[in-house]
Formats: structure tokens, sequence, C-alpha cells
């Protein structure tokens, strides 16, 4: 019975020894990445207010950018415990690509409301015929 609890607290400390570096930079990594999202996001909230876009557009574009500023992050720190991201990500492109597809029309009206949001090519009361 003592050889038995002996191996198990060996066993544990070997895993420590071995994973605990690993588990402590990626923490590590993803506090201070967090940070410098949260940085990058203040950042980008002073450049917009400088600029002339839309509210809507703004806030959309903040989005994106911290979203995807995230995804990127916590792929990182799968990758640094030894999770294969390879296949994951595949994964997530091909989702990515399924949903672009069967979005497709409602994503080009998407897309040419931001050009419009951006360039601002008529103003209000402008007549329009089509």
């Amino acid at each position: 019975m003592n050889t038995n609890l002996q191996q198990v607290y060996d066993s544990i400390i070997e895993f420590a020894f071995s994973f605990g570096p690993k588990i402590i930079g990626a923490i590590l990594v993803w506090i201070i990445g967090s940070w410098v999202i949260k940085l990058l996001g203040k950042g980008l909230n002073m450049i917009f207010e400088k600029s002339k876009l839309e509210v809507s557009l703004k806030t959309f574009l903040h989005s994106l950018i911290t979203i995807t500023l995230k995804i990127l992050l916590l792929i990182s720190v799968l990758g640094m415990l030894g999770i294969e991201m390879t296949s994951f990500i595949a994964i997530l492109g091909a989702a990515g690509l399924a949903f672009g597809m069967a979005m497709s029309g409602t994503l080009q009206n998407f897309a040419g409301g931001v050009i419009l949001l951006i360039f601002k090519p008529f103003k209000v009361g402008d007549l329009i015929e089509s």
C-alpha cells in the first residue's frame, strides 16, 4: 500500500515538473496577451474617435479586431500547452468557408453597406435613381 502511494506521489511530482513550466508560461502569455489586446482596443477607440466613421462601423470594426486577436491568442496559448492546432485551424477555415458560401448574398450586401459607411458617396437629401 505504501509503495503505491509513493508511486502516485512520484508521478504527480514528475507531471508537475514536466508540464508546470508550460502551464505557467501559457497563463502568463494569456494574461499579458489579454492586457495587450485591451490596450490595442483603447488605442483603436482613440483612433476611431478622431476619424469620421459612423458609430455603428466603429463598433463593428472594434469588435471584429478584438475578437480576431482573442482567437489568435487562444490558439497560441493552446499551442504552447502542446495541443496540436493544425487540425483545429483547418476545421475553423473550412467552417468559415462554408459559412461564407452559405451567406454569400447577405455578406455582399453587408460589405456594400460597410463601403457606403466608409466612403459616404452621398449625403442626406441626395436623389438616387436605380
